[in-house]
């Protein structure tokens, strides 16, 4: 059911739970969707949010547990030893689940956590994820899913999958594998309804099968899945043994996680931060930025320095300096974000010097207007037409000189493995402030000399 989420309502709530009067919001608690209840718990106070965790049955709370926030996650676990960890949450996780909760857990309760997992099985599981590489399909995949031998007629196949079933939460698909565990292919469940009970698997399930490798990196899988449109995908090792698979859930928790980073750098943050971090955490993620912005406005002032004497000759030209700084800024920030998004969804088409000349060609059109506009503008403010050509072709300048930075940055620091976000953020605007202003002073000086 839909939660109306109202501050009244999580006053109220709030009461009940302090007094201790459980059998008001218990009732509601058990027929509200995990997802719900964390969004409440992250919205009340801390005291009665964690009464309320506490109060909730081990495999609820463990689902809760996932869905609130990583710090409040955190300082849940705090109250937990490794014994309550693995019985009343690990064995209530998928094992995809498990793992990324476990690596949270500091690194000497990470040893204890597994030692306490009753089922060996799912302990080893949860064992071999831990292992894989952060940000690679092997990290993002459980290992809970439905498989069949090819050698297997449709009746004991059926037999064996209600075997597998009673433990797993939600079946997705059905793999074939051979004896080697090898996927083969993925089996129909109308087929396996409608086909005779005697009937060998080898001749009706179908190889053809989408599949990602165990080291393939997750944004590769993300754009994987979403191209196929696939809710899940099986993970293969690399001699194409089947290890696990991979659901829409988890990708769409990867896409979000890597939009925030993004965004961060964008935005110059250097860390992920919260609006209830610290006032130091915070100021540790921004500050790194600022002092490069910092020392980039340095910068742009020793230009501006520079070029004292040309000021004072034609006072008029510090008037437009704002002009170039913004307009060099946006655009190479236009041109960057294109490059960044089409990096991210593998949707850019041609090389760097195909990409390059159409950016230009871009720039070109747009730099041809907008100094036009300034010609007129200029004019009609009563400047003369010496200064106005001046600011109209630095216009120009800057305008193509920026998008070929926008351009080209993004795509220098995808190559060397660098988050090419980064460029869309104070970085290029800073750079393009600097070359801006040097490129109108220096035009400046041709033209008004």
């Amino acid at each position: 059911m839909s939660i109306d989420i109202t501050r009244e309502f999580l006053d109220n709530l709030e009461e009940e739970i302090l007094a201790g009067k459980k059998e008001n919001y218990q009732e509601f608690i058990n027929d509200s969707h995990p997802a719900d209840i964390a969004e409440i718990v992250d919205k009340i106070d801390e005291e009665a949010a964690e009464i309320l965790f506490r109060s909730l049955e081990n495999e609820l709370g463990a689902e809760v547990l996932m869905e609130i926030d990583e710090d409040l996650r955190a300082k849940f676990l705090e109250g937990y030893n490794g014994q309550e960890i693995a019985s009343e949450l690990i064995e209530n996780l998928d094992s995809d689940d498990a793992a990324d909760l476990i690596n949270e857990l500091p690194s000497d309760q990470r040893r204890e956590v597994l030692d306490n997992i009753e089922d060996e099985q799912q302990a080893l599981d949860i064992a071999r994820l831990l292992i894989y590489p952060e940000g690679t399909a092997g990290s993002l995949m459980g290992t809970e899913l439905i498989k069949v031998y090819d050698t297997w007629r449709v009746l004991q196949c059926v037999k064996e999958m209600r075997k597998q079933a009673e433990e797993i939460e939600r079946v997705h698909a059905i793999y074939v594998i051979d004896a080697n565990n090898k996927l083969l292919g993925t089996l129909s469940l109308k087929k396996l309804l409608t086909t005779s009970t005697k009937t060998p698997i080898s001749e009706v399930y179908s190889s053809k099968v989408q599949y990602v490798e165990i080291n393939t990196e997750a944004e590769e899988v993300a754009n994987y899945m979403q191209k196929y449109d696939l809710v899940v995908v099986p993970v293969v090792d690399p001699i194409g043994h089947l290890v696990g698979r991979i659901t829409i859930d988890d990708v769409v928790d990867f896409i979000r996680d890597e939009a925030k980073e993004d965004y961060n750098l964008a935005s110059g943050l250097t860390d992920e931060v919260e609006e209830d971090d610290t006032i130091l955490a915070i100021t540790r993620a921004r500050l790194p930025w600022l002092l490069i912005g910092l020392f980039g406005g340095l910068l742009a002032a020793s230009v501006i320095g520079r070029y004292e004497v040309d000021i004072e000759i034609i006072p008029q030209m510090a008037f437009f300096i704002p002009l170039i700084a913004a307009m060099g800024g946006n655009v190479g920030v236009q041109s960057s974000a294109i490059i960044v998004q089409g990096l991210a969804n593998q949707s850019l088409s041609g090389g760097t010097v195909t990409r390059l000349m159409k950016e230009l060609g871009v720039a070109t059109v747009n730099a041809s207007i907008l100094a036009a506009i300034v010609i007129g503008s200029s004019l009609f403010l009563g400047y003369s037409m010496a200064l106005a050509l001046t600011v109209a072709v630095a216009l120009f300048a800057v305008i193509i000189v920026a998008a070929l930075i926008g351009t080209f940055v993004p795509l220098i620091l995808n190559k060397y493995k660098i988050d090419p976000a980064l460029a869309t953020g104070p970085f290029i605007t800073t750079l393009n402030d600097i070359i801006g202003l040097f490129l109108y002073f220096q035009i400046g000086r041709l033209i008004l000399a």
